[in-house]
């Protein structure tokens, strides 16, 4: 049994667990109108600092929803699942594979999906136009001797929670259709914060590091020479964009409600702000679950021994 089907086991069990402890939310109402919204995020970056830029959105939302709005981090992809299984969370922002598993649970429905600016290389620049995808790419030191996927054989490896597309999922699977096994052929070592896996690259502790791209401008601030220090090696094929989910007790009248505060607060100079700082999203539209299909064909692949 591999890694992921022992996390996601833990994960089935634990949802099972709390909704027989919990029961029915008292957090909805009988009508799938929440009486208080609690809206959670999965750690792109470190949690406290992810946490200090979400929290204005909790007034946004509340000023358009007329309701009291919760919004928190969660401890990884896998948690945030749990919430949303157990009925504690009623929104969540979901990458693609934590969506996927999510619905298949039971736990969430697509609303809405994010748009971003491309990503045009070299040295990670944006570019104008809004996609509904990006991409994964292996990062090594510029000095690493490390110049193909070929050289990564025997290396330590810095990955996110193996639920993450970007971080895991997609440079995995591709890398495994390539001849390399990294579960089998290199060290994995899980980080929380696609900035956490450019930083171990960058100070040594990890030869390279799934991230998704350009995930260097992230500690770019900081580090203002990163992307000469740290460069891409391989570039994935593109991923669906994350989503806004909705735990699926929710009425349909309160999701439209909902789908257009979110896309109107993106529209505002105060919300863009917010979406921007905290996942680089632009905006949002309209989604559905059959857009999500490649990251089941991914994760089967990644599944397949």
């Amino acid at each position: 049994m591999n890694l992921k089907r022992v996390m996601l086991a833990g994960v089935s069990a634990a949802a099972v667990l709390l909704l027989a402890a919990c029961g029915q939310s008292k957090s909805a109402a009988a009508d799938g109108t929440p009486k208080t919204l609690n809206v959670q995020f999965v750690p792109s970056q470190q949690a406290n600092t992810l946490e200090a830029k979400a929290k204005p959105l909790a007034k946004l939302l509340q000023k358009e929803l007329g309701l009291p709005v919760k919004v928190s981090v969660s401890t990884d992809y896998n948690s945030i699942v749990e919430a949303m299984a157990s009925k504690q969370v009623q929104v969540g922002f979901l990458p693609p594979d934590g969506y996927v598993q999510a619905h298949k649970q039971g736990a969430a429905d697509v609303l809405l999906q994010a748009e971003r600016f491309g990503v045009v290389q070299p040295n990670g620049q944006t570019s104008d136009q809004l996609v509904d995808s990006y991409r994964s790419m292996i990062i090594v030191r510029a000095n690493s001797g490390i110049h193909s996927i070929q050289d990564l054989k025997g290396k330590k490896i810095a990955v996110q929670e193996v639920t993450s597309s970007s971080g895991y999922i997609w440079p995995a699977a591709e890398l495994k259709a390539k001849g390399l096994d990294v579960a089998k052929d290199d060290t994995l070592v899980t980080v929380k914060g696609h900035d956490q896996g450019v930083m171990s690259v960058l100070n040594g502790d990890t030869d390279a590091a799934f991230v998704w791209e350009d995930a260097r401008t992230v500690v770019q601030a900081d580090v203002p020479d990163v992307m000469k220090r740290v460069v891409p090696i391989y570039f994935t094929k593109p991923i669906p964009n994350d989503t806004i989910s909705v735990q699926p007790g929710l009425s349909t009248a309160f999701r439209r409600k909902l789908a257009k505060a979110f896309i109107k607060i993106a529209k505002s100079k105060r919300g863009h702000q917010v979406v921007s700082d905290v996942y680089g999203h632009e905006g949002y539209v309209p989604s559905n679950d059959h857009h999500f299909d490649i990251v089941r064909t991914y994760t089967k692949r990644i599944d397949a021994q």
